[in-house]
């Protein structure tokens, strides 16, 4: 009988790992377009010319901003695009008062232009002067040189969402969160979504363009450390309050070893005391990993309200 091929996606669920509180925290984005093929590392191993994959890590890297190759759905070469050069955009995914999440555009002739933006001001959420993109980006991980699920189960994905809307949906490069594919990247706004499918996938869209999140999928806001995103989950599921804007973060501590976040919603103010530990077993947590690691858990301990 022949084996059954390892998933990490399906042990990750037959696990029931919790999928809040799981996004990687990054607060901006650069995205280049390019149709790929992308090998295990996207900058390293994609067909560019040699000295620039390590020029844009370097770049990218020194302003602490995510790099991510992107490509429309169906990999349609590049020589029969109709568009001469590569899309660019460049997310500010910041949400904090009186800050907004934006995405900016170009397109350059060639990646090696991407060299002369000022990320120093996209990282700190400054305007790059390009023309500012007021639509949403659906971005679905795809990258399966990375890992065999992100293909499996995103590329499916992708093709339900670019048939219904595809003018805001891209395939992207690794985003991290193997398991819980397929994976979702919605930008400017830096939500990430686990677990879609063909018709989970969609839905999740149409709710994002009426300003409503999936919490059933959602697995956190990445401009906020993991244990804040797990509380901001906990407490729209508390309060069943799926509004884009509606809960906002006031602050948060750690003094004392938990994480303690407050948010505001309307008037009523909540503080969600969460506490960050590692699962008792190790695991194979994503499909090439070389070594079993214990399952990252965010424990939501009380949701309080504070203002009586």
């Amino acid at each position: 009988m022949t084996a059954v091929p390892f998933r990490c996606s399906v042990a990750g669920e037959a696990r029931d790992d919790e999928l809040a509180g799981t996004a990687s925290t990054v607060r901006a984005y650069l995205l280049m377009e390019h149709p790929g093929p992308w090998g295990v590392d996207a900058l390293r191993d994609s067909r560019m010319p040699a000295a620039l994959c390590p020029a844009l890590r370097r770049h990218t890297a020194a302003h602490g901003v995510r790099p991510l190759l992107i490509r429309r759905p169906g990999r349609v070469p590049k020589s029969q695009s109709p568009v001469v050069g590569s899309r660019v955009f460049a997310v500010s995914a910041r949400s904090e008062p009186g800050i907004e999440p934006w995405i900016e555009t170009a397109v350059v002739p060639d990646l090696e232009a991407v060299l002369d933006l000022d990320l120093a001001a996209l990282a700190a959420g400054r305007s790059l002067g390009l023309e500012p993109h007021h639509e949403p980006l659906f971005c679905v991980c795809t990258h399966g040189r990375h890992d065999t699920c992100c293909a499996e189960r995103g590329r499916p994905v992708a093709a339900a969402l670019a048939a219904v809307d595809p003018d805001r949906t891209w395939e992207c490069s690794h985003i991290g969160g193997d398991r819980f594919a397929g994976n979702v990247l919605v930008l400017p706004h830096g939500l990430y979504y686990g677990r879609l499918d063909v018709d989970s996938g969609p839905t999740m869209a149409a709710a994002h363009l009426v300003g409503r999140l999936d919490l059933q999928h959602l697995r956190g806001r990445s401009s906020l450390p993991m244990p804040v995103q797990a509380a901001e989950i906990a407490l729209r599921l508390h309060l069943e309050e799926p509004g884009l804007d509606a809960v906002r973060l006031l602050g948060r501590d750690g003094s004392t070893g938990d994480t303690v976040a407050r948010f505001a919603v309307g008037p009523r103010e909540y503080a969600v005391r969460v506490r960050s530990a590692l699962g008792a077993d190790a695991f194979q947590l994503t499909c090439r990993a070389g070594a079993d690691s214990p399952v990252p858990r965010e424990e939501i301990l009380s949701i309080e309200r504070l203002d009586g």
